[in-house]
């Protein structure tokens, strides 16, 4: 998977095993994951045995989802994407608006495998058209291959003023992990989706705080929607990344927005992951949560993202800041209409590696 911040690697296993405990009480076959984001948790979620539902607002997400949820690899396998994607990696390089942006005006790639990006971006619509699954596996292959000779700590709100030795590797196309079965890609805003969207359980993962996921990985949006964008700042940022921004980015409008998803939620279960970095308090997201259903709330101490370990510099290179702490707190809230779930969830919490909160009675 790419490298993301937010992202749920460390904490699928856990995620999943709760999703599987509710499953235990009141049966679960439909899941919907309303912030996908690399789509980790909903392919996970997939490969556990469920029926999912992935959406996200940002174009690449909603490619990953289609990739990694919606494509069922008995209708793509491993040695036609190959084949593919053989063919893809022996176009000769070009030089391009892509490559010259994200090489030259912006390091975020090394020449040689930006102009390998260019080449085969555009080479992709050609060998799909028709065909928005297989694109999709495509166009995931080229991302997953990107990320991996990429030259930053992880974001792209900036570049590493040597290149990252990874940079200087070749890049190289593989086939996604794919996975049999059917699933959805859906692409739009949570509350809309969440209306419209019919499943056993809702799995949230919103953004925390003023951070845009736009912002942190326009050059995956540029690179999947491939429409030369205007730009501006030393990371050549899309110009849409000051204007598509979510209410949950801002502090004064988060918590309404929050509310107002869960209440478009029909499910009977939800499951919420946030940061104690985030905008809103714990006890502020149980009352939220604990208006229509009982809330556990289970937590667990996590490193920070590598960027945050490392202090803050200037554009020149020098250190203008220290490391305020190392390790944050991941909260998983699970709010259920079933009380004998709630109970249950709270007995396994007790005894198990997660800590819990006191039950929240429903109103």
């Amino acid at each position: 998977m790419i490298k993301y911040i937010g992202s749920k690697r460390v904490l699928v296993p856990k995620i999943v095993s709760v999703i599987q405990a509710v499953d235990a009480i009141s049966p679960v076959r439909r899941v919907a994951d309303l912030f996908s984001g690399t789509a980790r948790v909903g392919q996970a979620l997939k490969a556990a045995g469920y029926r999912v539902t992935s959406n996200d607002l940002l174009t690449y997400s909603y490619v990953l989802s289609q990739a990694l949820v919606a494509a069922d690899a008995r209708r793509y396998p491993q040695s036609g994407v190959e084949r593919l994607l053989r063919h893809l990696g022996q176009l000769p390089p070009e030089e391009g608006w892509f490559s010259d942006l994200y090489s030259r005006q912006a390091r975020f790639f090394h020449p040689k495998n930006a102009a390998r990006i260019q080449a085969i971006r555009g080479g992709i619509d050609a060998v799909s058209e028709g065909d928005p699954l297989l694109r999709a596996i495509l166009l995931t292959s080229l991302l997953l291959a990107a990320d991996r000779v990429d030259s930053t700590v992880g974001l792209q709100m900036a570049y590493l003023k040597q290149w990252a030795p990874r940079a200087l590797n070749d890049l190289a196309l593989a086939p996604p992990p794919l996975l049999p079965g059917g699933g959805r890609a859906l692409q739009g805003d949570a509350i809309e989706a969440a209306r419209a969207v019919d499943a056993d359980l809702v799995y949230l993962d919103p953004p925390y705080n003023q951070h845009s996921y736009l912002g942190n990985y326009h050059v995956w949006e540029t690179l999947v929607l491939w429409d030369n964008p205007e730009t501006y700042g030393v990371a050549r940022k899309r110009l849409d990344c000051r204007d598509r921004k979510s209410r949950f980015n801002q502090k004064r409008q988060a918590g309404q927005a929050l509310s107002e998803l869960v209440r478009a939620i029909r499910a009977p279960h939800l499951v919420l992951s946030f940061s104690d970095e985030g905008f809103l308090p714990a006890d502020d997201i149980e009352a939220v949560l604990g208006e229509e259903r009982y809330v556990v709330r289970l937590a667990e101490d996590h490193r920070r993202y590598v960027g945050a370990l490392i202090g803050i510099y200037s554009p020149s290179g020098v250190k203008v800041g220290g490391v305020s702490h190392t390790r944050n707190r991941e909260y998983l809230f699970v709010a259920t209409k079933s009380r004998a779930v709630a109970r249950a969830l709270q007995i396994e919490a007790v005894a198990g590696e997660w800590g819990q909160a006191p039950l929240l009675a429903a109103r």
